[in-house]
């Protein structure tokens, strides 16, 4: 096992099957993982490209093509170019609410132009070594638009679950979709809702039967199609299909030709904040999945490569009318369990939804989109926190808010907001943390310390020293509390001693109460002292000039210099 990894640049794990240290693996065993993920993945590609892209949307092609394009195309470019051995891409649900707001807003057009800067922001992302990235969201946040988004996703599937074709299209916005679904939920066609129901049983059902030939969600799409044609339901009683929703031409009889989409730069202007989310969230769902495949095979992928080759997949997907792509955790685990072990498997899983396509294009009109939005509930289901929710209780208060408020966000308006709000309360709550662990209070005789230089235990504080004590980090949150330790002296002495050996960080914020501090004891004639600084406080107060303001006599290494310095002061030397 290859646990001590060491990141790289841009190293494939591909390359591995061509150098001394191949791993260990058979072809059959690769060839057999990967049809079994490619039957797995391909009606989650079938069914995501038609849940991302509402019917009337001019495309490039059939939107039932689209995931299956998406799936083909970056599925092999990910595992050919990525840091896992085992990881397998293409488009992922995730995406699909960011997806339905950007076609809305700005066409398919947008839609390609963003998953391209999407891309270009991902390979930057790799080169500026970011693949430790995942540390940096916190949990409150991916768990809140985790489970947003299966919320939306659902939300998005219950007029094709419930049959409601005949009331026409939903609306997008959640203001107005939730009104229509309850005025319009009397129009349920019970075939559609029987259809949708069964499918959502079996697909549930199917892994306690340990029947892993053919995957749940293959079975329930065949089996429901078979049943509308036998018995006629898409005719007699008005169950829509792929075909009768998105016409009689749903895929392509091969790859489509690469094209170049039209850009203008208000276009590009507007696309800034979508192309962003679609980063973060690929990058996200695609180290998790990485990270969950080490877990599973002992192995330790290349972050900064797994970036680079995401950021490759979702520049050059689009040209051939692709969506936006991701590592997927499902079935990136359905290989590992598969026996898959090198990227073979990912790329015998493209070339398998490809055969399927070019072999069965012309039967897929058929399928129910009861069926299809059958399939999105379950994955929705599957994805979502929900025992998150159930303990948001017993959960530290400013957590349970940022994680409700990315949630309501996620589902109410669209992840741009959710994320960008989310992250903004995660960093504002993390300050007050950090402000609220650093203590500004008078030192204490009995105060303790790890060098007798440093401790003011027996020490004699002279008459007109005040001596104050600061511990943690000094940060802009934290400046306050200096602000109102000052405020609550009674008289002012000659000389104040501001003990700083304890704090690790200071920011600009803290710097700017430092000063205010010595401008006020200036204006009553008294003298400020540093003691004991670090070297990161003491860097920023260099760079600043700081020792202008306060005189580099007043920075002492260590107390003992600094009541030595105040001494000097009392008895008629130099003042600050």
């Amino acid at each position: 096992m290859n646990s001590s990894r060491k990141e790289g640049f841009f190293r494939p794990r591909i390359l591995e099957l061509f150098g001394p240290n191949r791993p260990e693996f058979t072809l059959g065993g690769e060839i057999s993982a990967g049809l079994t993920v490619g039957l797995i993945a391909l009606p989650l590609a079938l069914a995501l490209g038609i849940a991302a892209v509402p019917a009337g949307i001019e495309t490039p092609l059939p939107v039932p093509a689209l995931g299956i394009i998406t799936a083909v195309v970056a599925g092999s470019l990910i595992s050919l170019l990525g840091g896992s051995r085992v990881q397998i891409g293409g488009p992922t649900a995730a995406f699909v609410p960011i997806i339905l707001m950007i076609v809305s807003e700005h066409g398919y057009t947008g839609l390609l132009v963003a998953t391209i800067m999407a891309g270009i922001i991902l390979v930057l992302m790799g080169i500026a070594r970011m693949g430790t990235i995942i540390k940096f969201i916190p949990w409150p946040v991916t768990s809140g638009f985790t489970t947003g988004i299966a919320v939306a996703i659902m939300l998005t599937q219950l007029p094709d679950f419930f049959g409601l074709g005949v009331a026409g299209p939903a609306p997008r916005d959640f203001f107005d979709k939730v009104p229509w679904l309850l005025e319009n939920i009397g129009l349920t066609n019970p075939y559609a809702l029987l259809l949708a129901a069964g499918c959502v049983a079996l697909i549930l059902i199917w892994p306690r039967l340990h029947i892993r030939l053919v995957p749940g969600p293959i079975v329930a799409m065949v089996g429901a199609t078979v049943l509308v044609v036998l018995l006629g339901w898409d005719s007699s009683h008005g169950v829509a299909t792929i075909g009768s929703t998105f016409g009689s031409d749903i895929l392509p009889s091969g790859l489509p030709a690469p094209s170049v989409p039209v850009v203008s730069w208000g276009l590009l202007r507007s696309l800034v904040g979508p192309a962003l989310t679609i980063a973060v969230l690929g990058a996200v769902e695609s180290l998790l999945s990485a990270v969950v495949a080490d877990g599973l095979t002992g192995e330790r992928h290349d972050s900064n490569t797994e970036l680079i080759a995401q950021g490759i997949a979702n520049i050059v997907t689009p040209f051939f009318g692709g969506l936006p792509a991701t590592g997927a955790i499902a079935r990136t685990s359905a290989n590992i369990s598969s026996g898959g072990r090198t990227p073979l498997a990912g790329v015998i899983h493209a070339l398998t939804i490809l055969v399927v396509m070019l072999a069965a294009s012309s039967l897929v009109a058929y399928v129910p989109m009861a069926a299809i939005a059958a399939v999105l509930v379950v994955v929705a289901v599957r994805m979502g926190e929900w025992y998150e929710l159930s303990r948001i209780s017993r959960m530290p208060r400013s957590d349970a808010m940022v994680l409700v408020a990315t949630f309501v966000l996620t589902v109410v308006f669209d992840l741009v907001v959710a994320i960008q709000v989310g992250m903004v309360l995660a960093a504002v709550l993390f300050i007050k943390r950090v402000s609220e662990t650093t203590e500004v209070s008078p030192a204490s005789e009995a105060a303790a310390a790890d060098h007798p230089s440093h401790s003011g235990y027996g020490k004699e504080i002279p008459q007109g020293v005040l001596v104050y004590s600061i511990v943690g980090p000094f940060l802009f949150g934290a400046a306050e509390k200096m602000e109102s330790a000052m405020a609550s002296v009674d008289t002012w002495p000659e000389v104040l001693i501001l003990r700083l050996r304890l704090v690790t960080a200071m920011d600009t914020t803290g710097l700017n109460a430092l000063k205010s501090v010595v401008e006020r004891m200036k204006r009553h004639h008294g003298t400020v002292i540093l003691s004991g600084l670090q070297q990161q406080p003491l860097d920023m107060l260099l760079k600043a000039g700081f020792t202008d303001v306060i005189g580099r006599e007043n920075l002492c290494t260590n107390f003992d210099e600094a009541l030595a310095r105040a001494g000097a002061v009392l008895t008629g030397g130099t003042k600050g």
